[in-house]
């Protein structure tokens, strides 16, 4: 089968403000968004925006996500938004990007092989409603939609991701067939109740038979109810070729299959406008960039040792695997989610990751200050510019703006970034932090601009430590940060209608092989759940066995929740929120600098 060829181009939309106005209130789970408002004032964040952009292409409008996510205005945003056809014309490359053949191996590839454990079956998975009477053929003319439209579902590794100088291959469309990926199962009889333990029954089966090296990165699994019950699909796809924006990716796609079939047409699919072959080329020649280069002193300054042993470094390696016995979850009602996810990024023209960064930091001071007076010791003792110093590795969805004319919002793959970040607190006052007074307001304002100040969020890190030989030695010998923290985004959960995501199973996290060794002491996976009764905040904790005692990191989970809170409480103050440094264009200008401005105005006023 030959490679799909690019869509005939759109004509331009009729009504950009109409259409921009339905995305957002379609993305961001509302019933109607009005042309002055914009998009992160909503509560939505950047892998929401990746949403907007994909599915405005889609309708005839391209915008970028950097747009998306600084117009102040639905009206703004569709000023700037162009049609289909021209920006192909214009920003489109000359050539077209490589989509098949060798891939060079990206910064998380090579993330993942320093693990030194199994990786063969490390996976994500998705379960979705299926509409009555979706049956084998149906599934099997969908994931081969899927599997011939996203070339990353059809990578091979023929010597493995650890193999020295191995290179994954991408097979051309019709290489793999759906038809041996797919588990069809006659599920006629089973209950609502009944199918959440089949179906993770038949996941696990599918589970052993990914295989890296023969090209079985995806299994599907069909519970097929006959013509008159919802079924159930669910996708266990290899980690090496998804993530959370993928999974949104594909969630779309599926639905977009489910009606050509129901109009009896063949599912064809859009393909990437940016293949993650030629985006992982970018990356190569990005690595020893002037200006990725010149940034190897800042990540090493990040990395060096903090004198407190909680949130500073640790060498690389020796951690046990990730085990059920050392992981719990948490879960935030909506009546803190709700505020914490929307209005709060608000108070500085922050982001979410902003505010729950500053909760988990504020959160190990206050274990170290327990810690610290259970061992008869002053708290949050520290020597210079270490005082209050938290290391943090975070996650971030890695589809950065770094080239002209990429647009990452329809390509599945593995885009993570993972990148150091060293929070610097002081000695906040934490009883009144934990009151949400003032403490938390300017904890907030500093990670927000210690945040702003990494460059292209983060995505330089993993270049220089992994596709650099020149920085790469050194970053590598000065260790991992202890804490991990990845924040997922929003999903939607408890919906009941066709390829809505399935209740009694967890969304995207990632299931590693028994025995692949843990890369942080700690790590918390944070995703927002939207459902009938609101948004909720569950956060999955996991920790080495080897590396730290279960009690205290349930002590530093309740600490965290106990500062989300906190930041609620802050934000309904009115003296709550204001600038920082970033947000003005004054040259020198500081925090103390704004803070002394605005209290004098509130004066005058």
């Amino acid at each position: 089968m030959a490679e799909p060829a690019h869509r005939t181009e759109q004509p331009a939309a009729a009504d950009p403000v109409r259409i921009l106005r339905s995305l957002f209130a379609e993305v961001l789970g509302r019933g109607e968004v009005d042309a002055d408002h914009s998009f992160t004032g909503l509560g939505g964040d950047s892998i929401q925006a990746i949403q907007v952009v994909s599915r405005a292409r889609a309708a005839g409008l391209v915008v970028t996500t950097r747009d998306v996510l600084r117009a102040e205005s639905v009206d703004a945003l569709a000023a700037t938004a162009r049609a289909h056809g021209r920006v192909r014309e214009s920003a489109g490359p000359a050539v077209p990007p490589r989509r098949l053949g060798p891939l060079t191996p990206t910064p998380i590839m090579g993330w993942l092989a320093e693990l030194g454990g199994p990786v063969d079956t490390y996976n994500q998975s998705l379960v979705l409603r299926t509409p009555p009477g979706f049956g084998a053929a149906d599934a099997e003319r969908t994931v081969q939609a899927l599997l011939d439209t996203h070339e990353m579902l059809r990578l091979r590794l023929p010597d493995g991701i650890a193999a020295a100088g191995a290179e994954p291959v991408v097979p051309p469309a019709g290489s793999v067939a759906a038809a041996d990926l797919l588990d069809h199962i006659d599920a006629r009889g089973r209950t609502d109740g009944e199918l959440p333990a089949l179906t993770r029954e038949r996941m696990r089966a599918a589970r052993r038979l990914l295989s890296p090296r023969d090209g079985r990165m995806l299994r599907a699994v069909l519970l097929d109810r006959g013509a008159g019950q919802q079924g159930r699909l669910a996708l266990v796809v290899h980690h090496l070729v998804v993530d959370g924006v993928s999974w949104r990716i594909l969630q779309d796609d599926l639905r977009t299959c489910a009606a050509a079939l129901a109009e009896g047409r063949e599912p064809a699919l859009e393909p990437a406008h940016t293949p993650f072959a030629h985006w992982a080329d970018l990356l190569r020649a990005e690595a020893t960039s002037g200006r990725r280069t010149t940034e190897a002193d800042r990540w090493a300054a990040a990395l060096r040792e903090a004198p407190q042993a909680l949130a500073g470094v640790r060498a690389p390696g020796g951690l046990d695997p990730e085990s059920p016995e050392h992981t719990f979850t948490l879960t935030l009602g909506p009546d803190v989610t709700g505020p914490l996810l929307t209005t709060a990024p608000g108070l500085v023209n922050g982001t979410v990751n902003d505010v729950l960064l500053t909760a988990l930091a504020l959160a190990v001071l206050g274990r170290r200050s327990a810690d610290g007076e259970e061992a008869g010791d002053e708290a949050g003792d520290g020597a210079g510019d270490q005082e209050g110093a938290v290391l943090v590795d975070v996650e971030g969805h890695g589809r950065e703006d770094i080239a002209d004319g990429t647009d990452l919002s329809r390509t599945v793959g593995w885009f993570t970034t993972v990148f150091p970040v060293r929070l610097a607190l002081g000695r906040p006052d934490l009883d009144e932090a934990r009151a949400g007074g003032p403490a938390i307001g300017a904890a907030l304002r500093l990670v927000k601009e210690e945040l702003r100040a990494v460059p292209d969020k983060g995505i330089g890190f993993g270049l220089l430590r992994h596709l650099n030989s020149r920085t790469g030695g050194d970053l590598a010998a000065r260790g991992v940060p202890q804490i991990g923290f990845n924040y997922l985004g929003r999903f939607p959960m408890g919906g009941d209608a066709p390829w809505d995501a399935a209740p009694g199973h967890a969304f995207a996290l990632d299931d590693a092989d028994d025995g692949l060794p843990m890369a942080h002491a700690v790590e918390v996976n944070a995703a927002a759940h939207e459902g009938p009764d609101g948004l909720t905040l569950s956060a999955s904790w996991t920790w080495a066995g080897n590396a730290l005692p279960g009690p205290w990191v349930h002590d530093l989970a309740q600490e965290w929740f106990t500062m989300l809170r906190a930041v609620v409480t802050h934000a309904a103050r009115p003296d709550a929120g204001g600038l920082t440094p970033s947000d003005v264009s004054l040259a020198r200008v500081s925090q103390a600098d704004l803070d002394t401005f605005e209290s004098q105005l509130g004066a005058l006023l």
